[in-house]
């Protein structure tokens, strides 16, 4: 795990890099330069301390490498490959150089590299399939200049705002290539660039979609699928807990995605460590459910509790970090408990992923029942009255908002749809928004459409890999683990597992009101039943005390001001009407509108302006 930053035709000294990206690189920074070409490297040591270091040259070619290949080894045997030393840098060294961007499809891992060939005067971009690891690529005519970090492109450029993003981030959230900055791309998961260093031209293309992999049959009955299921998960635990010379551990909530990592982490791994977080205030403590699993497998285990004491004094710096508006308020649990646990290892393996891919949240079961991005029409006229007479829900676990929520989704269409079902922020409130562009989530509205043959449910899944675990849930973990030079894994992401999931039939991920259902039942084999039975949670957090409370001051300073920049695309009655509850809003609908727009409004105060 590292970070990398690169420039063509525009040199940005090594010194002032360092700053901005040494939390990613602790151990090295690292440089290299010919011609216009500059490839900086910021290296956490984990994997052949000795022989990987980096810019690493074979030939031609000098790499910048951010991430881990768990089958190095593998490759070299597949690809004849001449090796010397123990670095899974050298291994894409060696295969790039014998298949170009084929050697992408060798690959199972996290990554991110740029590898230059000074016989071509060409740089090489690529990603790993699910998005683990960022990489954003500045272009403007000639000059490149890509990072592993939005912040260290701000801080080293001058760069301007795109409001889309900003427009994105505050009905649901940037996704795919689009960022909060003019002239800046994400490079899309799965997918690769190749530069011209003469001209500046380049070419891109993905070569890797998880949506390839539905074509396949899903005619496998439960058991059989649990027993295909079974090796493809051990085999991607282990290769992501051999692939280190130093100890790695796994964060373990009460859910059964952790669980099933820790558990097969311990049946490999003697004297595993594991980590749970607790924290007073929350609606619900995992740390009992965690322990279960902990003593079923006797791991060194180390509960974590998190007070926020700190809170109103790290508020800032943590959302900061992320370089970009970020909404996901469980963002702050998640550097926290990454700070403790850095003081233990350097590597911890989480089981991110498997609710997008395995069908874990509730709203998938609604749209298994019924095609809710094409409702029947008289249905869609008599819900859409039905929701505008009736009051909105103010209790989200209520059985009435569950009822609302299905009226409100039976009346919608398109992407309106898609975030009626997943970030209801500022649903309702759609009219209070300034200026907004028309065609703000046409790529969600493209997808709808492509996916047209595939089941309602099958369509909102393939969305969420794309939109929310790329665009919000890895961003997070990676800007949390990384701000403490702390490496995060995640077995369900492997290429097998999301390969696997893909033909999987929809009967054997949603099983009536049942999610994750064959997961669920392969988890009886190997954890507590007590977890077996839970329901979809993340990090419970008090947001609405925190708004009231620990960020009372921070919020109400940001926003309750004449210059607030949340006002150029919220209306100001609006959002002062919320701030001094003057408007009959749902807690925690308003707890989030106002942790949204003061990310917002953090973020814009920290711009080079």
């Amino acid at each position: 795990m590292c970070g990398i930053f690169g420039t063509i035709n525009l040199e940005i000294a090594l010194e002032k890099v360092i700053p901005l990206l040494k939390h990613r690189g602790p151990d090295a920074q690292t440089t290299f330069s010919y011609k216009n070409i500059q490839l900086h490297h910021f290296r956490l040591s984990i994997l052949d301390v000795i022989g990987g270091v980096q810019p690493m040259q074979y030939d031609d070619l000098v790499i910048v490498f951010n991430g881990e290949i768990y089958n190095h080894l593998e490759v070299r045997e597949q690809l004849n490959l001449n090796c010397k030393t123990n670095s899974d840098t050298e291994t894409i060294l060696h295969a790039y150089k014998k298949l170009k961007a084929g050697c992408l499809d060798y690959f199972e891992g996290m990554f991110a590299f740029a590898i230059f060939d000074k016989s071509k005067n060409e740089l090489f971009l690529a990603r790993d399939r699910a998005g683990k690891k960022p990489l954003y690529i500045y272009n403007i005519n000639d000059q490149y200049v890509f990072s592993s970090e939005l912040n260290a492109l701000n801080k080293t450029l001058n760069l301007e705002i795109d409001v889309k993003g900003i427009q994105q981030y505050l009905r649901g959230c940037t996704y795919g290539s689009q960022t909060p900055f003019l002239e800046v791309d994400e490079l899309l998961p799965g997918s690769w660039m190749l530069i011209d260093c003469f001209t500046g031209k380049n070419k891109q293309k993905t070569w890797w979609n998880i949506v390839d992999s539905y074509e396949s049959s899903k005619g496998t009955s439960l058991q059989d699928s649990i027993n295909e299921f079974e090796p493809i998960f051990k085999k991607a635990v282990i290769s992501r807990l051999d692939s280190s010379d130093l100890e790695v551990g796994t964060f373990l909530s009460g859910g059964i995605d952790s669980g099933l990592v820790t558990a097969f982490s311990a049946m490999h791994k003697k004297e595993l460590k594991t980590y749970t977080v607790s924290f007073k205030g929350g609606d619900f403590d995992e740390s009992e459910l965690a322990r279960l699993v902990s003593q079923k497998y006797g791991t060194n285990h180390t509960e974590i509790e998190i007070s926020f004491d700190n809170l109103k004094n790290d508020f800032e710096s943590i959302v900061y970090n992320y370089g970009e508006p970020f909404t996901d308020s469980s963002a702050i649990p998640s550097y926290y408990v990454s700070k403790e646990a850095k003081k233990h290892l350097t590597v911890i393996l989480n089981g991110d992923g498997a609710d997008e891919i395995f069908g874990g949240y509730r709203r998938y079961v609604a749209f298994d029942k019924m095609d809710l991005f094409k409702p029947n029409k008289l249905l869609k006229v008599i819900s859409k009255s039905i929701t505008k007479t009736i009051p909105r829900s103010n209790n989200k676990k209520s059985k009435y908002n569950y009822f609302y929520r299905l009226m409100s989704l039976m009346s919608g269409s398109g992407n309106e749809t898609y975030w009626l079902a997943t970030l209801d922020d500022f649903v309702g409130y759609e009219n209070k928004f300034i200026n907004f562009i028309d065609d703000l989530f046409i790529e969600i509205d493209q997808m709808i459409s492509d996916y047209s043959n595939r089941t309602a449910a099958e369509t909102l899944m393939l969305i969420d890999f794309h939109t929310i675990l790329q665009g919000i849930l890895l961003p997070k973990i990676d800007i949390a683990t990384m701000a403490h030079s702390l490496e995060g894994r995640s077995p369900f992401l492997s290429r097998d597992v999301l390969e696997f999931s893909s033909k999987l039939s929809m009967s054997h991920k949603i099983n009536g009101v049942t999610t994750k259902y064959m997961l669920r039942e392969f988890a009886k084999k190997y954890l507590p039943s007590e977890l077996i039975t839970q329901p979809k949670r993340g990090f419970e957090i008090p947001l609405k005390k925190w708004v009231d409370v620990e960020l009372y001051d921070i919020i109400h300073d940001a926003l309750d001001n004449s210059n607030a920049y949340s006002y150029n695309f919220v209306d100001r009655n609006f959002i002062l009407d919320i701030l001094h509850k003057n408007i009959s809003l749902p807690a925690e609908k308003r707890a989030k509108i106002l942790y949204k727009l003061v990310c917002l409004e953090i973020w814009k105060s920290n711009l080079n302006y």
